[in-house]
């Protein structure tokens, strides 16, 4: 065998010892193709115990949270009315994830509602008994500043107007149902941005107070605030803020049915590696691992919290809408 016929062999003997790795791929839910970020993560060594230890509130890049919602498919144009017409947010500019999916985005201040239609995957989707009939989310909250142009909104949507009762302080409330049965709580303040503007609230029960609290300051890294009462839903809430969101952690029962998967939350953060790291120090579960969104330039890894809410970090890169200020 002359010398180049020898070479040649040896590369490929060596080509079968040793295969090149098939780039992992995942699907999202929603039929998104996502590529393993395997290659980003950080190694044994790069973080300290410290930074492993600590929370993910250094690296947000959004002075919100996005609010991601799940529904039927058959009721895309019921809750795009509900959303956009009757409560009034702003019609942003859709994704298309896949060929037949299309995530619709609507605005609250510097943050979303994401409206995704389809509820494929393994995911629990309970909504019955309302805000009161299970752990997740249970309910959003939105502010505005006058309940006659709220009502409005509702009565040209084709929608029945809230019921609102005034609150001491001047303020006023009223529990909704959106199309495909999420609580939402409208609350009227004459100092509310219109259309939510403000941000949005989002209320989680819990079926462990401490391990949920925990979860959400430590890991996260949401601002912890006073309990507050809640005449309207007659149970304690305890706020965790980071900016225009609010989480809202509650308890009303023991063993109840959990949802998973009517709804979700995302933070966009400066490294997504980094959050991937602190989770798999601390033993938090993932839901998907560190994973590239092929053709959209995002890097993400999704998370539960104690009770398998979604809680999914987003790193943007420089060709993405949201660092192009598409949305």
């Amino acid at each position: 065998m002359n010398t180049k016929l020898a070479l040649c062999a040896a590369a490929i003997a060596l080509m079968c010892a040793h295969p090149a790795a098939a780039q992992e791929v995942i699907t999202t839910p929603e039929g998104a193709i996502m590529e393993s970020g395997a290659a980003l993560a950080y190694g044994p060594g790069e973080l300290s115990d410290a930074q492993l230890n600590g929370n993910a509130r250094h690296l947000f890049r959004q002075d919100s949270a996005n609010v991601f919602r799940r529904f039927p498919r058959e009721m895309t144009e019921a809750m795009v009315n509900f959303y956009v017409g009757a409560l009034g947010l702003r019609s942003l500019n859709p994704i298309q994830l896949t060929a037949s999916q299309q995530m619709i985005l609507t605005g609250v201040g510097t943050g979303q509602i994401k409206l995704s239609a389809g509820q494929e995957g393994n995911r629990l989707y309970n909504l019955s008994g309302g805000y009161a009939g299970g752990t997740g989310i249970r309910f959003l909250v939105l502010s505005y500043p006058d309940a006659e142009v709220v009502a409005a909104r509702f009565a040209q949507s084709g929608f029945a107007a809230p019921q609102f009762t005034a609150r001491e302080d001047g303020t006023a409330q009223a529990l909704v149902q959106d199309p495909a049965g999420m609580d939402i709580v409208i609350v009227v303040n004459p100092d509310a941005a219109d259309h939510s503007d403000d941000g949005v609230g989002v209320g989680i029960q819990v079926s462990d107070l401490d391990a949920s609290r925990a979860f959400y300051r430590d890991f996260v890294g949401l601002d912890e605030l006073e309990p507050v009462e809640s005449s309207l839903l007659g149970t304690t809430l305890y706020p965790y803020a980071h900016a225009e969101t609010t989480i809202l952690l509650y308890k009303m029962g023991d063993n109840l049915p959990a949802d998973t998967g009517s709804s979700g939350i995302q933070y966009v953060v400066a490294d997504a590696p980094y959050v991937a790291a602190m989770a798999d120090h601390r033993g938090v579960t993932v839901e998907t691992p560190l994973n590239r969104l092929r053709g959209f330039d995002l890097t993400t890894i999704w998370l539960n919290d104690p009770d398998g809410v979604t809680n999914y970090f987003a790193q943007v890169g420089p060709n993405s809408r949201t660092a192009r200020g598409e949305n």
